[in-house]
Formats: C-alpha cells, structure tokens, sequence
C-alpha cells in the first residue's frame, strides 16, 4: 500500500465526514442548498448516515483493502447521485462542490 493511497483515502475520509457533520449539524451554508435542489428534509439523516459510513469505511479501507474499495465505490455513487440532484435542479454553478467530495474517492481506487 502506496504512500499516496494513504494520504488520498484519509482526505476523501476526512471530507465525507465533514460534509457527514454539515448535514447532521444542519449547517446554513448545506441546508439551504439542499432544499433548493429539492432534497426532502426527512432525507437528510439518511444522507448524512451514508457520507459518515463512507468515510468510516475509507478509514478501514487503509487495514482491510475490500472495505475501503466498498466504502469508495459507495461514496462514488452517491457523489454521482448528489451531482444528478444539482444538475436537475439546474443549478450548474454547483455542480463542482459534489465533485470536489468525489474525487478522493475516485483517486483511492485508482491508487489501489
């Protein structure tokens, strides 16, 4: 395992869980986008849930390889999802903020 993999998994981690905390502390600067693109509000704990498993799983990913690709491809799809749901709401100007939360976990798999 790759110096590199290391330090890229540990920032994709460090990332989901920040935006983790953002959703579950219903931080200003998330909340308000979130409801303009449409998102439910009952979503948000959900949502929340998935970006903080991910980056658990990133973590253990650096011990046990297999959980760190799930944990990886998970936040892939879900950053994917996250730009579906800015690009429908039509909200272009946004569309670099999920993709900034994906590229870690893009560059883990492909550092593996």
């Amino acid at each position: 395992m790759s110096t590199a993999y290391v330090i890229v998994t540990l920032v994709g981690a460090a990332l989901a869980g920040f935006s983790a905390v953002s959703v579950f502390t219903r931080a200003k600067w998330v909340v308000e986008p979130i409801t303009a693109y449409g998102v439910p509000e009952s979503w948000w704990p959900l949502l929340g849930t998935a970006k903080a498993a991910g980056a658990v799983g990133l973590v253990a990913g650096v011990f046990v390889p297999p959980i760190g690709v799930a944990a990886a491809i998970g936040l892939v799809l879900y950053f994917l999802g996250a730009v579906v749901t800015v690009a429908r709401a039509r909200v272009y100007s946004h569309l670099v903020f999920p993709l900034i939360y994906m590229a870690p976990a893009v560059a883990s798999l492909a550092l593996l």
